[in-house]
């Protein structure tokens, strides 16, 4: 049996709350100072995951007790403590991979310090979640009614390693592309590089707010620690796909914008019949593709530390893609601000947008 574990956390106080109720009626900032001092733990044992090459795997959701505020702004050392020792209870109960979830993946340099301390393979999953993320985001303008052969497509931070690999999966798919960002020299060096390997044209803008109005599809994956992207920023009818932690859109486009997709990467369905003996938000037998991404390489047997660091490489996103598509994983649907999108919702969106 190939296995495998997955590193969960609360998002905030409220999800503590979920899972001690006393939590409800303490104050926010005493219920996360509280949790720092509660240990990693299982949460729950992961059955049915059957590729379909006829691979088994089983696995483990472990409880890293601290919340994303406190993961990106409390003590680095608590932090990476409890990181470890999260590792660690994968190690007891037999996991041979681990892949680290929600801020735990940014934390610090993205898993490479925590691969050193641990004797189990470390992924950030963030390969298969860029992969997925563009291939949401085409299925999202089909359901808007846009064709991305005709769309203005931008990515905010494309200079990055992240962006430079979603420019890559973009270039042959859309209309036209723009390249957003304030490194100059590394925008121009990109835009060399895509045009000498074939592409739709391109254009470089170092303003978001000037260009945004005019894109139809865009992708944002800066490393911004405040919102880059605000309500009054969008096209009517534009498809949104955030891929930053944290976020680069504000809460405020879904508030405000009725008009408007915003998801932040994909929903996969897991091969089999999966019980992932937990509730996070998603219809049964689907994950977020980060956890999909360690599930795919337990059951390739490839027990490596595949994503780490904040650096990415188009021929380890498209490799990770063929190996999802080869164990039976799909797209099956998308998220938006951690929560699953219904075609009702996106229904909806699309007739507001008079599509």
């Amino acid at each position: 049996m190939n296995r495998f574990a997955f590193v969960i956390h609360p998002l905030d106080a409220s999800d503590v709350a979920r899972k001690y109720a006393l939590a409800r009626y303490l104050p926010a900032r005493l219920v996360e100072r509280m949790a720092q001092g509660i240990q990693p733990k299982v949460v729950s044992h992961i059955t049915g995951i059957r590729s379909a090459t006829g691979a088994e795997a089983e696995g483990w959701f472990i409880g890293c007790p601290l919340t994303a505020r406190v993961i990106m702004n409390g003590k680095p050392e608590l932090v990476e403590r409890r990181l470890i020792e999260s590792v660690q209870v994968a190690e007891q109960v037999g996991a041979r991979i681990v892949g680290l979830g929600a801020f735990t993946s940014i934390f610090g340099d993205a898993g490479i310090t925590l691969a050193k301390h641990v004797g189990i393979a470390v992924t950030t999953g963030n390969s298969l979640t860029v992969a997925t993320a563009i291939e949401g985001a085409f299925r999202a303008c089909e359901l808007m009614k846009m064709d991305p052969k005709q769309a203005a497509a931008g990515v905010v931070g494309a200079a990055g390693s992240i962006g430079r690999v979603c420019c890559h999966l973009l270039k042959d798919h859309v209309g036209s592309l723009t390249l957003i960002g304030l490194q100059q020299d590394d925008l121009e060096a990109l835009k060399q590089e895509l045009e000498q390997a074939g592409s739709c044209p391109i254009t470089i803008r170092r303003d978001p707010k000037v260009v945004l109005p005019e894109l139809d599809l865009l992708v944002s994956v800066t490393s911004a620690v405040d919102t880059v992207i605000h309500a009054e920023d969008l096209k009517r009818g534009a498809v949104v796909c955030d891929v930053a932690r944290p976020r680069d859109v504000s809460k405020d486009v879904a508030r405000k914008r009725n008009d408007v997709l915003v998801i932040e990467g994909g929903v996969v369905e897991v091969p089999g019949n999966v019980d992932f003996g937990f509730d996070f938000g998603f219809p049964p037998r689907t994950a977020y593709a980060c956890m999909s991404e360690t599930m795919v390489l337990a059951l390739e047997g490839r027990y490596e530390s595949f994503t780490l660091g904040r650096g990415l490489t188009l021929e380890g996103v498209l490799e990770i893609q063929a190996l999802a598509k080869k164990h039976g994983f799909r797209l099956a649907g998308f998220r938006s601000f951690e929560r699953a999108v219904t075609t009702e919702h996106i229904a909806a969106i699309r007739k507001a947008a008079g599509r």
